[in-house]
């Protein structure tokens, strides 16, 4: 039996996770995942010993997410299917969008995965701009894809959804699935909410989100679920440029309606200084 490094020659191609420094392959992988152990309500007994410490390694990971994003240009986090092939529309698409931000001057943020996610930081990466991609912890590894510069693995979902609209400018969702969807109505209802500040999310694939986009009209808008005005929140296109100038345009309206409230406090500051400097003029009456 031949061997090479103590190993049988003729292995197949081994798992491996990653875990910050910790590098698991096959078996030592586990069968679940840190979330799902987080949130298992079956597991009463430990929760008294081993959430607290949980709770540390959460916090280790906005650190870890915070310090390495920190100084990220203007970025856009683009979602999308991990299951679309490379010849894919969507991943043509998403490869072109990523590369039309990189020139507009934005960060390229992603799932880290394959598909649509690979296509975009691709192009992102190969039209000179800054691929960044956030990896998470699933049963099913897939790893960061080859496109990415700046990658980072979590473990918790809501640590590294946390950094998508942090860091991010603004969303740009294409075809997908559960994933998708939830990252897109979890956009939706933080800027309808006002717990984000202003930011446009843009659909790509007319096709794909027509059904989706009629039902929110005709079902959830029309029956009162959502207000008259909560569509406008969304861009639908196919025109990567027209996603483009969408997200510049906005960023530049936002800009300025925050500088106007900046020269509008510093001109009330100044008023009250000048009321205040006047009143300490006047003369006092004699007693």
């Amino acid at each position: 039996m031949s061997q090479s490094n103590g190993r049988q020659s003729g292995r197949g191609p081994r798992r491996e996770r990653h875990r910050g420094a910790v590098t698991l392959r096959n078996h030592a992988i586990p069968t679940s995942t840190a979330d799902q152990r987080l949130l298992d309500s079956r597991g009463r007994g430990d929760w008294k010993t081993k959430d607290a410490w949980r709770a540390l390694r959460i916090l280790s990971e906005f650190v870890e997410g915070f310090d390495t994003l920190a100084d990220l240009p203007p970025a856009v986090s683009v979602f999308g299917s991990a299951r679309s092939r490379p010849e894919s529309p969507e991943c043509r698409m998403a490869e072109d969008l990523g590369a039309a931000l990189a020139r507009a001057g934005y960060a390229v943020i992603t799932g880290g995965g394959p598909g649509v996610m690979e296509a975009a930081n691709r192009g992102a990466s190969e039209a000179g701009g800054v691929s960044v991609g956030l990896g998470i912890e699933l049963p099913f590894e897939q790893g960061i894809n080859d496109w990415v510069d700046l990658a980072i693995d979590f473990r918790y979902f809501f640590a590294r959804k946390t950094m998508f609209v942090k860091y991010a400018q603004a969303f740009v969702v294409l075809p997908g699935g559960f994933g998708t969807m939830d990252e897109l109505f979890e956009a939706l209802t933080l800027v309808q909410t006002g717990k984000v500040t202003r930011f446009p999310v843009v659909l790509m694939g007319l096709d794909y989100w027509r059904g989706l986009i009629d039902w929110l009209r005709d079902s959830m808008a029309a029956e009162g679920k959502i207000g008259p005005t909560d569509l406008d929140l969304i861009c639908l296109t196919d025109d990567v440029e027209e996603a483009v100038r969408h997200i510049v345009e906005a960023e530049a309206v936002l800009s300025a309606e925050q500088e106007a409230i900046r020269e509008e406090a510093v001109a009330r500051v100044a008023a009250d200084q000048q009321a205040a400097e006047a009143a300490s003029e006047r003369p006092t009456g004699q007693g």
